[in-house]
């Protein structure tokens, strides 16, 4: 039986009760629990089996509800809350005593946003506290963007998949911190640099990081296809020197035109924002495929094309 449902009553009962429920948001679904809640919050760890030395992000319903968890919201935080809230940001900010260590991996500092999704924003008014929802996936493989994968992944773990369709943006939210009221990226995501730096000027960005990270998102290898990976600028090259070897290629927009291998285009017409939204769907397609190897191609790098080299990267053996 399905544990995919829409009943978004089910989910308050759930969570109310100190159980698990998969989200969506317009980046990925995120594997979600009450933050006030030990109980909870250890279960997201244990069942993605997390580190706790990584961060979760916290859902809030508004930016009104910012008051509540920080004690300082500086006043570029505040330009960028009113221009991408909700939406598909998130900013790391000084926490208060309220929250808890576990949900910051012992920081002073805790990740917040307001997801852009009608169904997860009318889920959060209706409960009587915030969601840390981190991707609804083993810690490291690819993220969900559809109920499905998560189904896959947690069938056995959870409760409920609360259904809210294909996820739009696909690709995890942009992570801003702050030094001296300076923003930092800390993970590039499905908010474009260029978009963050026409409100607030320009910011720096600091994404990598294996210990003790200030933010989800930065360590080297995560989001990951079982099927070995390779990001390469020539995919067709590549390709040949693969020939003996059941081959699924990730293009762009041009299609290779090669019969022999398995072919997957993210925008026939060059969209950016189609390829991010597909990006996760298709390594999760080709990685069911039963490839000996998947061959993606690395993305122009600007605007949403950094944040997808960036995923592609982690996710693979760069050449």
């Amino acid at each position: 039986m399905s544990i995919i449902s829409t009943d978004i009553q089910k989910a308050v009962h759930l969570l109310t009760n100190e159980e698990l429920v998969a989200i969506p948001t317009e980046t990925v679904y995120g594997l979600a629990g009450n933050i006030y809640s030990e109980k909870a919050v250890k279960r997201i760890f244990s069942t993605k089996k997390r580190p706790f030395f990584n961060p979760l992000i916290v859902h809030i319903a508004s930016a009104k509800a910012l008051q509540t968890m920080t004690t300082h919201i500086p006043e570029k935080a505040k330009l960028l809350a009113d221009a991408f809230w909700p939406g598909s940001m998130t900013l790391v900010l000084k926490k208060n005593e309220k929250i808890p260590d576990m949900i910051t991996a012992g920081k002073d500092t805790v990740a917040i946003r307001v997801p852009n999704h009608p169904v997860t924003l009318e889920l959060l008014k209706q409960l009587p506290f915030p969601l840390a929802a981190p991707s609804a996936n083993p810690f490291g493989s690819i993220s969900p963007t559809k109920p499905e994968h998560v189904e896959s992944y947690f069938k056995n773990d959870i409760l409920q998949v609360l259904d809210g369709g294909a996820c739009s943006n696909g690709i995890e939210s942009t992570i801003i911190g702050f030094e001296k009221e300076t923003p930092v990226i800390f993970r590039l995501g499905a908010l474009a640099l260029e978009d963050i730096e026409a409100v607030v000027g320009s910011v720096s960005i600091k994404n990598k990081k294996e210990e003790s990270p200030d933010a989800p998102g930065m360590l080297a290898r995560h989001y990951a296809p079982s099927t070995q990976t390779l990001l390469v600028d020539d995919v067709a090259s590549e390709a040949k020197k693969h020939s003996t070897k059941k081959v699924g290629v990730l293009v762009f927009k041009e299609s290779l035109n090669n019969s022999s291998l398995t072919e997957i285009i993210l925008s026939d017409n060059g969209s950016m924002h189609e390829a991010a939204s597909k990006l996760y769907d298709s390594l999760h397609e080709l990685d069911h495929q039963k490839l000996d190897i998947i061959i993606a191609e690395r993305l122009p790098n600007n605007g949403l094309g950094k944040s997808m080299n960036d995923r592609l990267q982690r996710a693979t053996f760069t050449i």
